[in-house]
């Protein structure tokens, strides 16, 4: 795996406050740094823009960054001024002033450009790693522009760019050049002429959320034929998911607020008459909550932005046109008053909440009747697409209602939240997360083979060309026109459902979608149901699946949703309070977010180290070498005094709790896991550990697989287990350059080059394990 030298690590920690990247950024990085054209899909909140920033420090030239919302360029830009990067941008909030003196910033980069031959724009030596330079040259590195400003008017600013050495052009929230896209806007379309006029620059294309429709177009609009794709795991292991019905949410909503006082939270409407009622009568009962949507004035959006970045209110009432982009670490919480379009809607909103890895909280009230707003949205929404012809217009409308449907069935599953929300982006997550409603009040299970082979033998003996309603007909034994005329009335599968009514049918199949056993192929208007590889493995290894009774009315325990803590003791918890009250007020001075100085999760940090010295300050994450310059002296001798005052007040380890959490202790360390680390710390023998815990062998590997990652047991442990022919598969591969983040692509890799098939998903993690 790529590794930094010793100046780019310098670079690193200096500029950003880091000592490592994560494994996730890494892969994205070094292809950047090789000017490979670049799809990177990574979870809000898991660094996607430290994977272009970066990069723009160690590259001669300017980065430009395509980016569509103002709010978004400004924190960004004042949050890399706050590290000593020199960034601008360009954007109508601006006065002629300011923009004048981004100009003559972007002027004199010209100027050294052309006089610098090393510098030369479209070809030039790209990075600067190798001047192992003690500083960063003071030029502009960054450069933050919508994408109507790259193509304005007749061209100048365009040509103007082209007399400068750009060195990559990073295209943000890409998923907006889709049609398929859940936030599709017209401006992004003219950035597919990008490669026309800087084709030698490489560009990298980010979004937090693509399924593969909408992965492929992106690639494809912005003639990236070429583009390595990284795409990282989608599961955000600090957010709690919950979700039901929409009754007395008002009541739900103030108790839910009220017990988390000190906690910033935004709430989803619909409408805008909703943000603005919401809004009022939390005010009303002693709430600071402000609303924000696209009628409000320029002033008033950006009052109520700016109060929220500051902390001066603590819950933002908006409608989507709030949060895109949105760089506020420390949301809390992310609570749906209504359905949001689809599920990735759903994911990228409830994705503003923990970004800094703390515990975080996403709540949805369900409410069917907002799925006929919705559907109304695709159908009145989808007339202001002028570019598309009739029959794409018609595809679009399907697939966005079917998208829909899903969001549906996710609203009301039994399964596991978590495991349902990565299946939708083709991420397997095989056992419960342990951290979700469902999970919280598990509904009774029972053993299934024989309803879910009806199922897959009826799917695959009609070719996998048809959609869950044609199947249950099959298995219901319904003789419709259709149904007799592909003579499928004399199929073996015919009527032997007739025991289940169909609304049973569907409630199982919702089940295997949601398991990853099936999914849905989109053929023109229609919506397919084929098996996937885990399917072919259950009906070949005649195993069985969990699957939840169908009952016609499910009672469950109302659920209270948990609070999240850091489990900090009295003294911990009065020096974080103090620690964030500076932190709001150096902001202040700053005029920045107080999150655009230090996170949370640095002041957690603080609370684990207790700095009393610059050079311990420096050890801090996210604290560089321009940030303790600037701030060391005033958060040590607070902590200093507070030690005085408090002599019982020792570091202690909380910083593991924020790691424990970004490595998904609160996924993958639950009760099963805890259980097998218990009984391996008495008997460390798998065998008696899979007998005591009635588990194949196999699975308690993968426990162990896993334990190891999070630092529980010695990795040695591994190596036994290994599977050696597998291993040197592996080797071969990566040598021959293969790469992916995606255990299926693996997999379908390794059968492909080698034929063989005897190796399962566990085998496969302990494999690529290193």
């Amino acid at each position: 795996m790529f590794e930094l030298n010793k100046y780019q690590q310098k670079v690193l920690k200096n500029n950003f406050g880091f000592s490592t990247l994560r494994d996730s950024q890494k892969p994205i990085i070094e292809s950047i740094l090789k000017q490979q054209d670049t799809l990177a899909i990574m979870p809000t909140g898991g660094g996607k823009s430290l994977c272009y920033q970066f990069p723009a420090l160690l590259f001669d030239g300017l980065t430009v960054v395509i980016s569509p919302l103002i709010a978004l360029m400004k924190d960004q830009v004042e949050s890399l001024k706050e590290n000593g990067i020199w960034a601008e941008y360009i954007n109508s909030s601006q006065s002629e002033y300011e923009k004048m003196m981004v100009w003559d910033a972007l002027k004199d980069l010209q100027k050294k450009h052309s006089s610098n031959p090393l510098l030369a724009p479209q070809g030039g030596n790209n990075s600067t790693s190798s001047l192992e330079r003690e500083e960063l040259p003071q030029r502009l590195k960054l450069l933050y522009i919508a994408p109507e400003k790259l193509f304005s008017g007749d061209g100048s600013f365009l040509n103007f760019l082209k007399r400068i050495k750009i060195s990559l052009f990073a295209i943000d929230e890409a998923h907006c050049i889709s049609n398929w896209g859940h936030d599709f806007r017209p401006e992004y379309t003219k950035l597919n002429l990008l490669k026309q006029h800087f084709p030698a620059t490489p560009t990298i294309a980010l979004t937090a959320t693509a399924d593969e429709l909408t992965r492929i177009d992106i690639l494809e609009k912005l003639k990236l034929p070429k583009a390595k794709t990284f795409i990282s795991s989608f599961d955000r292991p600090n957010i709690h998911y919950h979700i039901e019905p929409k009754i007395d949410a008002f009541e739900k909503t103030l108790s839910f607020i009220k017990a988390r006082k000190s906690q910033s939270g935004i709430i989803y409407c619909l409408s805008r008459k909703s943000t603005e009622q919401l809004a009022n009568k939390l005010q009303k009962n002693g709430i600071l909550a402000m609303p924000y949507h696209a009628k409000l004035t320029n002033d008033e959006k950006t009052k109520n932005y700016s109060d929220f970045m500051s902390d001066k209110i603590q819950v933002v009432v908006a409608t989507i046109a709030f949060g895109m982009g949105i760089d506020k670490p420390n949301v809390r919480f992310v609570i749906h008053w209504n359905l949001p379009k689809n599920i990735e809607n759903y994911y990228q909103e409830t994705g503003r909440a923990g970004r800094d890895g703390l515990p975080s909280e996403a709540f949805l009230f369900y409410d069917p009747k907002d799925s006929y707003i919705l559907r109304k949205f695709i159908q009145e929404g989808s007339e202001d697409l002028p570019h598309l012809d009739k029959e794409t217009l018609q595809i679009f409308r399907q697939i966005q209602s079917d998208k829909l449907d899903r969001l549906l069935e996710f609203c009301q599953t039994t399964t596991c939240r978590r495991k349902v929300l990565l299946n939708y982006f083709n991420e397997p997550l095989e056992n419960d997360c342990g951290y979700c409603d469902v999970c919280d009040n598990p509904p009774q299970k029972f053993k299934d083979k024989e309803i879910s082979q009806k199922v897959l033998s009826a799917i695959v003996r009609t070719n996998q060309e048809h959609t869950s309603n044609y199947i249950i007909s099959i298995l219901c034994g319904k003789k419709n026109p259709k149904i007799i005329n592909n003579n499928h009335h004399n199929l073996p599968t015919f009527g032997i459902g007739r025991g289940f009514e169909e609304i049973q049918w569907q409630y199982y199949m919702n089940q295997l979608l949601d398991l990853g056993i099936l999914k849905i192929k989109y053929q023109g208007f229609s919506k397919n149901l084929v098996l996937t590889q885990k399917a072919v493995e259950f009906l070949n290894q005649n195993q069985e699946l969990e699957l939840v009774k169908y009952e016609e009315k499910i009672a469950r325990e109302k659920i209270q949703t948990s609070k999240p803590e850091l489990n900090l003791n009295p003294l911990q918890q009065e020096l974080f309070e103090k620690l964030k009250i500076l932190r709001r007020t150096l902001a202040r001075e700053e005029k920045v977010a107080a999150t655009n100085l230090f996170s949370d999760s640095s002041l957690v940090d603080m609370l684990e180290i207790l700095p009393t010295s610059k050079e311990e300050f420096k050890t801090v994450t996210g604290v560089g070498k321009f940030k303790a310059e600037k701030f060391a002296e005033k958060f040590t001798d607070l902590i200093k005094k507070f030690r005085l005052e408090n002599p019982d007040l020792k570091p202690k380890m909380v910083k593991k709790l924020v790691q424990s959490l970004r490595a998904r202790f609160k996924r993958d360390l639950g009760d099963t896991y805890q259980e097998t680390l218990e009984l391996w710390q008495e008997y460390q023998d798998v065998d008696k550990i899979a007998k005591l815990r009635k588990l194949q062998k196999i699975t308690i590997i993968g426990h162990l697989f896993k334990l190891a990652k999070a630092e529980k047991i010695d990795k040695k442990v591994l190596e036994k287990y290994q599977n050696p022919d597998l291993k040197n598969q592996i080797e071969i591969l990566k040598k021959q350059g293969f790469e992916s983040d995606k255990l299926r692509d693996w997999k379908d890799k390794i059968e492909a080059e080698f034929e063989v098939e005897n190796f399962n998903y566990d085998e496969l993690r302990i494999g690529l394990w290193e």
